[in-house]
């Protein structure tokens, strides 16, 4: 029954998401089409799958161990961190810390995920700023 009334509020979201994309216009006419198209085939495909949701059988419900439902609130806790700490601290450190976070909830020795942390933080900041050339914060403490 859960996944009937998840289905239901995702399909009334997508549908105001709809109402609201279908208003998107440019100012510019840089391209044809518009920035339209893009919101409307996500939202569009995402109430497909809620109304499929919606039709389908339910599944009997299993809830996770009180261990792993822990697991699941401290990872929110930790992404809540990440993105309130993301500009301050920067891209490399927090995603060290995301890293080294995860790993440690997945049961990984402290210094495999310190040392993964460190590398994923370093390679995706390399990756992200100078080959794709996208702009990310290294932080207001360097300043």
């Amino acid at each position: 029954m859960s996944d009937r009334i998840f289905a239901g509020i995702w399909l009334l979201l997508c549908l105001g998401g709809l109402y609201i994309a279908w208003g998107l216009h440019s100012e510019y006419s840089y391209e044809p089409v518009g920035p339209r198209p893009f919101p409307m085939i996500i939202l569009g495909l995402m109430a497909l799958c809620a109304i499929c949701m919606l039709l389908r059988k339910p599944d009997t419900i299993h809830w996770p161990k009180r261990g792993t439902l822990l697991r699941l609130l401290a990872l929110m806790a930790i992404m809540v961190l990440y993105g309130l700490f993301f500009e301050r601290l920067g891209f490399p450190v927090m995603t060290a810390f995301l890293t080294f976070s995860i790993g440690m909830l997945f049961g990984a020795r402290w210094w495999a995920a310190a040392i993964s942390g460190v590398i994923m933080g370093a390679a995706l900041f390399y990756a992200f700023d100078r080959l794709l050339e996208v702009t990310l914060p290294l932080g207001s403490w360097l300043s």
